[in-house]
């Protein structure tokens, strides 16, 4: 049968009168409830229910559950008119003399209720007693935010006038930028997908302090607020199902559906809340629709025969983005499209019809919206708002194709943006924009500063300090500071070996987050499992397969490893929410984050680049790293570029170290300048898996591994009457440890002395030398600085050769900043699967290229033949044929 056909009306009729009746009677939780228990009688029967995941395109809320706002409507609207000129008037000021600056009038105008509603009656700062609530505030709204800040007082008339011109030090930035505004702004989101993504991760790391006692979270909320167009990243919506399976509770996603994009329509044949919601109910989300303003409540009620409602649903979102761009008489021509719906406004002017407004732009439905979501527990929520974009801007943008480039309003449409939301501002005052600020003795400006009182202060404001944590001395790892031997082990385990002696220690050991995305047992950390724990927020409900083994697999509600899974994404926002949790909860926690290095920063690179942006502090472990060290994977696994995308992130320490009591002291001063001196920086350290003897330390050379470079071994030179070539050997990773047998080639098979380097990070080498050179070029009447590198050369005589395991670029650098011929050999190219041997071979990174290199440039240099270097190609075998390595 059809499932469209009925052919028993009677019977159905009667079912649809029992549900109203108990509607009716008892209400619509029990509605839902029976319609649960059908739902599920049906499956159990094998019955396919006929139930979708989108609910009538209506407010979620009912007129007669709204909650009811306590606040002062009348005094709320002027505070919210206020900030709304300002807001106008901070773009249309700065773009006054040209359009070069730009800026963003519509977002804010589309959602300005939403944010109002929360900085009155919701949002709570930190105090004593209360964590704080944490605010993902959309980047384009930003003039808004700073138009509220101004008439609390807490920024100057001085600042806004240099939007977006901050060279000077005394401006704004564009957008949310915690670098730029450290004292004031949490979380960048103005790439979009990011803010959504780390707000879900923030929430369950607020749900980890509470589940390991090291912080009351219970009362906090994170709030996200996000554009229905930014929806369509993928980051926007790819762990929405974490915060359905955790249960976040704490969580809520504001999504103001203006329906626009950039260019256009989101879903201009179709409706985007509807797409949201279903989506959103599917991953277990607590879904509240904010559509319709109260203007609508009679209309809805009076719909006996659903043709309103109907309507609704047809129109799709081009059709109601056309709507707001015209006017009343339009509306009721083109919506009120049938004489049947026409009776039903028969009784309203045009203007009347225009005033119907969205829910996103109706203060009593915001915030019962809100409320809501505030109370509800055992599911994240999201609101989806409908509103305007550039709600208020009449013709110079409003619901307009143009909205979201719109720098500029004419002179009219500004005095209708005044009359419309009674802004108090003089005719011949409106062309000047003057910037409103409420008198200290005036009732707004009393009732905004009691309402942030009563919220625990101004929001949002960000910690710049918190409690310092100690470095542990070196010696608390001095095995790892000896020889091991002839036992080979890698610098991988060398640090899982560190990290086991950190979670050990009494002052930092609980502050440590161990960070993997299902890699724990290539890294060798399966032992974490058992001694730590798996975080989960119900603990462990099965006996893993595993149980009878020492390590087995331990999930706990106090679980202090972070295992997130096949996802790199999520588990750096796990990082970065635990890197900057000295801020955001004022518990600094040390966060250890390992991953295959290829999978890193080309994988979340615009993450990382917004961890600097937030001030993270914590270590990022690239495991697995170098082009030739991963030997069996290929071209998708093996790293050779990591250390160059570190580079550009300004506040990102990287070295590549090639020894255990390297990864210590590199390790130990990152915890020292970001845990103790408190230092807005975060490392990257590569380890690898190639298993070698460890050496003990040298005396004396923790500086040089920290600064990027120090003498690992120096020729046995003999007196000026024997005087051999010699040269600078340099390397960094496993690749050092090919550096020095070729040291030993150009001994023994060309009579050259060879001084051996490590270098752990030209990163660091170059930002030392860049600072040198910039001092160098702003006084030229002092005495030249050298850099570290020019000057931890000087007595070492001869051309430079540095190989890597990274591409040349890497140690290419610091060129400038070495005097001398500097060759440099690395792994351009993509990566391939073979033995390491064939590896290094085949990208010309192994001893004979480095011996080789080495000899060509003393012969260069004039202090060989050519033939000298002919002779070693030979000997070695060198294939001169083959084509260029990174081209094959």
């Amino acid at each position: 049968m059809d499932i469209a056909e009925d052919n028993d009306p009677v019977e159905t009729r009667e079912w649809i009168e029992s549900l109203q009746a108990v509607v009716a009677h008892q209400g619509a939780e029990r509605a839902h409830y029976l319609l649960g228990q059908l739902r599920d009688e049906a499956m159990r029967a094998g019955v396919q229910p006929a139930f979708g995941l989108t609910t009538p395109y209506r407010n979620t809320i009912a007129p007669e559950d709204e909650a009811q706002s306590p606040g002062d409507r009348e005094l709320e609207h002027k505070i919210r008119a206020a900030i709304r000129w300002n807001a106008v008037a901070i773009i249309l000021r700065a773009n006054k003399e040209s359009s070069e600056l730009g800026g963003h009038i519509a977002s804010f105008q589309s959602s300005a209720l939403l944010y109002d509603i929360g900085f009155g009656h919701f949002w709570h700062a930190p105090t004593e007693t209360h964590g704080g609530d944490l605010l993902y505030i959309q980047g384009h709204v930003s003039p808004g935010i700073y138009a509220r800040a101004f008439v609390e007082g807490r920024l100057t008339e001085d600042r806004l006038l240099n939007y977006r011109q901050e060279t000077e030090g005394k401006g704004i930035p564009s957008y949310p930028h915690p670098w730029l505004m450290p004292d004031f702004w949490q979380f960048p989101t103005v790439s979009m997908g990011l803010g959504p993504l780390m707000s879900i991760y923030q929430a369950r790391f607020l749900k980890y302090l509470e589940g390991r006692g090291l912080a009351n979270t219970a009362a906090r909320k994170v709030w996200a607020f996000l554009g229905d167009g930014e929806m369509d990243e993928p980051e926007s919506l790819g762990a929405i199902s974490l915060g359905g399976r955790e249960k976040l509770d704490n969580l809520i996603f504001v999504i103001n559906c203006n329906l626009q994009r950039l260019d256009g329509p989101v879903r201009g044949n179709g409706k985007i809340i509807q797409e949201l919601e279903g989506v959103f109910r599917g991953a277990g989300w607590n879904v509240i629709k904010v559509i319709w303003g109260s203007g609508w409540d009679r209309l809805l009620a009076n719909d006996r025969e659903g043709i309103l409602l109907r309507r609704m649903e047809e129109c799709v979102d081009g059709q109601y983005q056309d709507f707001k761009s015209k006017d009343g008489a339009y509306v009721r021509e083109h919506f009120f499209n049938t004489p049947e719906l026409k009776a039903m406004v028969a009784d309203l002017t045009d203007a009347q019809v225009w005033k119907l407004s969205r829910g996103g732009h109706d203060p009593f439905k915001v915030y019962a919206a809100y409320a809501a979501a505030v109370a509800h527990r055992g599911q994240p929520t999201v609101i989806l708002a409908k509103t305007v974009k550039g709600f208020g801007m009449g013709e110079s943008g409003e619901g307009q194709m143009i909205a979201h480039q719109a720098k500029k309003m004419t002179v009219e449409a500004l005095r209708q943006f005044r009359d419309r939301f009674d802004i108090p501002m003089p005719d011949d005052r409106i062309e000047a924009m003057p910037f409103i600020s409420l008198p200290k003795d005036s009732p707004e400006y009393a009732y905004l500063q009691q309402r942030r009182a009563a919220l625990g202060g101004y929001l949002p404001q960000r910690r710049r300090k918190s409690s310092p944590l100690p470095a542990p001395p070196l010696s608390a790892f001095e095995r790892l500071l000896k020889s091991s031997g002839e036992r080979e082990i890698s610098t991988t385990m060398a640090f899982v070996q560190m990290l086991g002696t950190l979670l050990r220690d009494k002052a930092i050991g609980k502050h440590i987050v161990p960070i993997v995305p299902d890699e724990s047992r290539t890294f060798g950390m399966e032992g974490l499992f058992r001694q730590l724990g798996i975080y989960s927020a119900v603990g462990q409900l099965y006996r893993p397969q595993d149980a009878d083994q020492l390590m087995y697999y331990r999930e706990d509600k106090s679980g202090q490893v972070l295992q997130e899974g096949i996802n790199e994404a999520g588990a750096m926002c796990s990082w970065i929410a635990a890197a900057t949790s000295y801020s955001s909860n004022d518990v600094p926690m040390i966060p250890f984050y390992i991953y295959y290095s290829m999978f890193g920063f080309q994988r979340f690179g615009d993450l990382a680049w917004a961890a600097g942006d937030m001030r993270a502090r914590g270590f990022l472990l690239g495991g697995t790293a170098g082009r030739t060290t991963l030997n069996g994977e290929g071209l998708q696994h093996e790293d050779g570029h990591s250390h160059v995308l570190a580079s550009t992130i300004p506040n990102c320490v990287a070295y590549d170290p090639t020894f255990a009591y390297e990864v210590v002291v590199i390790v130990r001063e990152g915890i020292r300048r970001m845990c103790e001196e408190q230092e807005d920086v975060y490392y990257y350290v590569t380890l690898m898996n190639e298993n070698y003897p460890q050496p003990a330390m040298p005396e004396g050379v923790e500086e040089g591994i920290v600064r990027g470079l120090y003498l690992l071994r120096e020729a046995a030179r003999g007196g000026k009457k024997n005087a051999r070539p010699c040269v600078q050997l340099m390397g960094s990773g496993t690749i050092l440890r090919e550096v020095i047998v070729a040291a030993d080639l150009l001994r023994d098979d060309w009579k050259v002395d060879a001084d051996v380097w490590s270098a752990t990070s030209f990163n660091e080498l170059r930002r030392d030398a860049m600072s040198t050179d910039r001092h160098n070029l702003l006084h030229p009447g002092q005495p030249r600085r050298k850099s570290y590198i020019e000057s931890a050369l000087e007595g070492h005589p001869g051309p430079v050769v540095a190989a890597t395991d990274y591409m040349r670029i890497y140690a290419d650098q610091v060129r400038s900043n070495i005097p001398r011929r500097f060759v440099t050999l690395g792994t351009d190219g993509f990566g391939r699967s073979d033995y390491r041997v064939a590896l290094r071979r085949f990208f010309e990174v192994n001893r004979h290229y480095v011996a080789v290199a080495a000899l060509k440039a003393l012969a260069d240099d004039g202090e060989l033949e050519p033939s000298t270097v002919e002779a070693a190609i030979a000997k070695y075998g060198l294939d001169v044929g083959r084509p260029d390595p990174w081209t094959v």
